[in-house]
């Protein structure tokens, strides 16, 4: 027996032990920036809302992710992902959601995370993980600011053309215990933010240029007209004009102008200045040959809203005539209590809004961020905001009611005049939707082109899988106190709106007609899109 317990102690003639399990991960690491002071403040308030926050958005938002989560550390956590493409992804939805639930809170009171994201060879075990890729995503964490991810040059060469966000390069960082430095980029969610700091610094840069050049060419400009030749005494450095400028003749030397400018000077000045190209002449109402001596100003130019009403594609729409039909199912306790609900005429945009349609609105500048993917895919991580803007400047560029369908629009057109849990009937089709294994449809980082699969009785694609799609209400937890005209069910400020239909990655029970969840409003995710309505 004494000989059993020294093998297993390891001592010498034991056999030897299995070696422990290692592999490549992705390791996410956050912890909750001023949690020290959140819990003098309110102790028990800020231990309830932490782990709300771990239950209802870090824990769901890993699995979605394919992520696994590794432990929780009082003030933050650890997660392990396959994909680093996944791992980043999960960790904006997460920046991101907070920033919603923040929004309606005092600052002193909020909850920021800090997030490190790091490629790295780890050793696994059943509750914890170690090992350097383990330790720099800590250090990246520790020097994240809050409600921010900062990430490691090994993730940023893994995801760098992957994402819709963009990146700022913070150059090499030494942190603590690890020998070599570590090249750190900080995630930009919205692309277009990088551009805007580059830019910023540029016109600040700029700015400063013409201000010393001008202070120069004024200090030059005092010495030549200063009749003691004298810089003033605000200048405490005397600056010595060019020699050629000294040595200049008094008559070459600049003089302000004695008299006007001669007329033929005009020409010169309106090449300075473009003006607008004149547009064709009507044909009904030819406009004279301008004179000479009294020219007549050029026709006026279009607009930029007519130029670009005349230039935007706009979705193919389907007419529904309305009607009543009963709204809700039993099935969830959100989607109680069942009711009847009569819908005005209206139309629904015959598919979601494609990445082609919504980089228009991006081209226009009056979009958010510029989308990638495939033209004819439908546009997806989307927030209800930007589905706001984009129907904003639909509308104002085309002068017609665009808008974002109401809920119960939305489920009226969703169920083509059936009253089934499916618009083809009760019992699940294969290749019916769009959605994790439903179909021949191999699962990919983008849902498939609009209108691939079949339309339902009202001649709409996609309503249901392929994208979530937001709707204009805002979110309720069920229908008691819903109104039953079609009109959308909002308040002056709401947190939180409503999508429907399901996506690409959820499974079946996601595409019923009367399905129906929830998510912050200014947050984006992967798998959020919509579709456009419009009143007669």
């Amino acid at each position: 027996m004494a000989e059993i317990r020294d093998f297993k102690k390891g001592r010498v003639g034991a056999p030897p032990r299995d070696p422990m399990p290692r592999r490549l991960a992705a390791i996410v690491a956050g912890d909750i920036a001023g949690y020290s002071r959140l819990m003098q403040i309110d102790e028990e308030g800020t231990h309830n809302r932490v782990k709300r926050i771990e239950r209802d958005l870090i824990e769901p938002s890993i699995v979605e992710h394919h992520g696994k989560l590794v432990k929780t550390t009082g003030d933050g956590f650890i997660a392990i992902f396959d994909s680093p493409v996944e791992a980043v992804r999960c960790s904006i939805v997460i920046q991101q959601n907070l920033v919603g639930r923040n929004t309606s809170l005092p600052k002193h009171h909020w909850i920021e995370y800090r997030i490190g994201v790091n490629l790295g060879d780890v050793i696994i075990e059943t509750d914890d993980v170690y090992g350097d890729g383990v330790n720099i995503a800590t250090r990246l964490e520790g020097i994240a600011r809050p409600g921010e991810v900062y990430i490691s040059g090994g993730i940023y060469e893994q995801i760098k053309h992957k994402l819709v966000c963009g990146y700022e390069s913070l150059g090499d960082r030494h942190v603590k215990n690890i020998t070599d430095p570590v090249r750190v980029y900080r995630v930009l969610s919205d692309p277009a933010a990088l551009l805007q700091n580059r830019k910023r610094r540029e016109g600040i840069l700029a700015s400063l240029l013409i201000l010393a050049l001008l202070l120069i060419a004024g200090g030059v400009l005092w010495y030549t007209f200063s009749p003691t030749g004298k810089l003033p005494n605000l200048v405490s450095v005397p600056v010595s004009p060019p020699a050629e400028v000294q040595n200049a003749p008094a008559a070459k030397r600049p003089a302000p102008p004695a008299q006007p400018a001669p007329p033929t000077a005009a020409p010169t000045q309106q090449q300075a200045t473009p003006q607008p190209a004149p547009s064709p002449a009507p044909k009904l109402a030819p406009s004279p040959a301008p004179q000479q001596a009294a020219p007549l100003p050029p026709p006026a130019s279009p607009s930029p809203a007519t130029q670009a009403a005349a230039s935007v594609r706009e979705p193919e729409m389907i007419s529904l005539r309305g009607g009543s039909f009963t709204m809700g199912s039993n099935e969830d306790v959100s989607e109680k209590p069942v009711r009847q609900v009569t819908v005005k005429p209206f139309a629904m945009g015959k598919f979601p809004v494609s990445v082609r349609e919504w980089n228009a609105c991006a081209a226009a500048k009056a979009c958010g961020f510029t989308a990638t993917g495939k033209d004819d895919a439908p546009i997806a991580n989307v927030s209800w905001s930007d589905a706001r803007q984009y129907v904003a400047w639909l509308a104002e560029t085309t002068r017609k009611p665009y808008r974002l369908p109401s809920e119960a629009e939305w489920e009226y057109a969703a169920r083509g005049g059936t009253q089934t849990k499916f618009w083809w009937g009760d019992q699940f089709q294969q290749g019916m939707v769009n959605c994790r294994n439903c179909s021949d449809i191999p699962a990919n980082d983008q849902p498939v082109k609009v209108g691939s699969l079949k339309p339902n009785p009202f001649g709409l694609f996609d309503m249901g899988g392929g994208v979530d799609q937001w709707v204009e209400d805002c979110w309720h937890k069920n229908y008691q106190g819903a109104p039953t005209d079609g009109s959308a069910w909002v308040e002056n400020e709401c947190s939180s709106h409503v999508i429907r239909s399901g996506s690409w990655r959820n499974d079946s029970s996601y595409a019923r007609a009367s399905n129906r969840g929830s998510y912050d409003t200014n947050v984006r995710y992967p798998t959020h899109g919509f579709r456009v309505a419009l009143s007669p």
